[in-house]
């Protein structure tokens, strides 16, 4: 019996999720920006959304990030910060042409799947990356071995696949995935080859696994699942499809607690809350701030595992602000 079918059902009650919200990809590439903008000064020009919620991206806007599309925005000479997403070899190349300073904030978990992208096609096997198309995680990962690599974007899409030799041939995937999903997808690709290779370790990134493992846990307790995230998140939006296939008889995502509609709650009497990974805890607190309103004030935390990894700021800016540091003291 797990924690939440433990507890005895008392009224309205929320049950929260531990572990939810930032990982530790997600804390560098938001401290990354905002170490550079006190180390250089504004602006500081990011590429693409440093990581895939609205909130975020609004606070760094305020202390003087710039976002932009791509690198032909960015002034020559400018300081510009990859996202957390990574990018292709050809992005840096631009960067250098030009004479950008680039912070590289690229996760280190989709660094990891840049590298086995590299090291497979260097062996020339096919690489079967399972991913959505148009993610910038598939596209960074994708533009590191273009001839090498084609996508599955999801299990009805195995049926598409073609190899050069089905005994060459090595999956990897989107670290935000679904797991249930992709081992679906996985099975369905062995079907048809079956000595497809596996990666070494698992891509799926463990703040993902570790956020849809306790939704499972408190889903089939829940009226209504509350993902607090952005709709371009991937690993949010899994969230909710998660909690639905759980058994939660209903799963919203909300980029704030004032989008919660009073409807959502209407006849229920257990609501889950959860948050994305690129999601700030002070915006799951408003949620439950909101819902308490709403006589759902009983909150009973339901932990299933303890995350305390933590990853450096990229070289290059502990590099300068270091020297800023020394010059200082000198």
């Amino acid at each position: 019996m797990s924690e939440a079918e433990a507890t005895p059902k008392t009224g309205k009650r929320v049950l929260l999720a531990n572990p939810r919200g930032y990982c530790a990809g997600v804390d560098r590439a938001v401290q990354t920006v905002e170490e550079a903008l006190k180390l250089y000064g504004a602006p500081i020009y990011v590429r693409k959304q440093i990581v895939h919620n609205k909130h975020v991206v609004q606070t760094l806007e305020a202390q003087g990030a710039i976002f932009v599309e791509e690198n032909e925005e960015v002034p020559e000479g400018a300081t510009v910060i990859f996202s957390a997403h990574g990018v292709a070899p050809e992005v840096h190349e631009q960067a250098r042409a030009r004479s950008l300073k680039a912070i590289d904030a690229t996760c280190p978990l989709v660094t990891k799947v840049h590298h086995e992208a590299r090291r497979f096609a260097a062996d020339d096997y096919d690489i079967l990356l399972i991913g959505h198309e148009g993610h910038e995680e598939v596209i960074g990962t994708a533009g590191e071995a273009p001839a090498h690599i084609q996508l599955v974007d999801g299990p009805e899409d195995v049926e598409n696949v073609t190899v050069r030799d089905p005994e060459k041939v090595v999956w990897l995937s989107q670290t935000t995935l679904s797991v249930d999903e992709t081992l679906e997808t996985v099975a369905r690709l062995k079907k048809r080859l079956p000595l497809l290779q596996s990666p070494p370790s698992d891509d799926i990134c463990y703040a993902t696994s570790n956020r849809q493992h306790v939704v499972k846990e408190i889903a089939a307790e829940c009226d209504v699942v509350i993902v607090v995230g952005s709709r371009n998140s991937s690993n949010s939006v899994r969230l909710v499809e998660v909690a639905l296939d759980a058994g939660a008889r209903a799963g919203h995502l909300v980029d704030f607690a004032h989008e919660i509609e009073d409807a959502w709650l209407t006849g229920a009497d257990t609501v889950g809350v959860t948050s994305g990974a690129s999601v700030p805890d002070e915006l799951v607190q408003q949620v439950l701030a909101h819902l308490a309103e709403r006589g759902f004030a009983d909150v009973q935390e339901i932990t299933t595992a303890d995350e305390r990894l933590t990853f450096s700021l990229p070289q290059e800016l502990k590099r300068d602000m270091k020297a800023a540091a020394a010059a200082a003291r000198g």
